[in-house]
């Protein structure tokens, strides 16, 4: 298998929701939600670098396609990393994101490793993992 990932899919609650927290309190660009004509097919892709994209899908309408039990959501599943070029732009995004709704789970701070990170929810649970890595200037 070539280690090619295009699409990182969100499992959500609330679409709209999501699509609120991505698009106007984080920025992420978007033509919104689409495939709404399709039963389980309404679904919010958000373009990211070199042609990534993250998209935000009803959890059950996921679980219907993938052909498996919908289960409890978790935090502890997947964290979203998040690398930018320096602390402050960790203090700022962490910001952004709290303004937007975002939970705080773990304040920007100095890292055993080195670095400087943060950590928060969205408004569905995921985690993600805002950090910067001098190592990987």
């Amino acid at each position: 298998m070539k280690p090619s990932i295009t699409v990182l899919t969100l499992g959500v609650d609330d679409l709209e929701r999501s699509l609120h927290f991505y698009r106007d309190g984080l920025g992420f660009p978007t033509e919104g939600i689409i495939g709404t004509e399709f039963e389980h097919g309404a679904v919010g892709f958000f373009e990211l670098q070199g042609g990534l994209r993250l998209a935000v899908w009803e959890r059950k309408s996921l679980a219907h396609e993938a052909k498996v039990p919908l289960g409890p959501a978790s935090s502890t599943e997947l964290t979203i990393g998040h690398n930018v070029g320096s602390r402050e732009e960790v203090d700022r995004i962490m910001e952004q994101a709290e303004k937007a709704g975002a939970v705080i789970t773990d304040p920007a701070h100095d890292a055993f490793w080195g670095g400087y990170s943060g950590h928060f929810m969205d408004p569905d649970g995921h985690l993600w993992e805002v950090v910067w890595n001098p190592a990987w200037e």
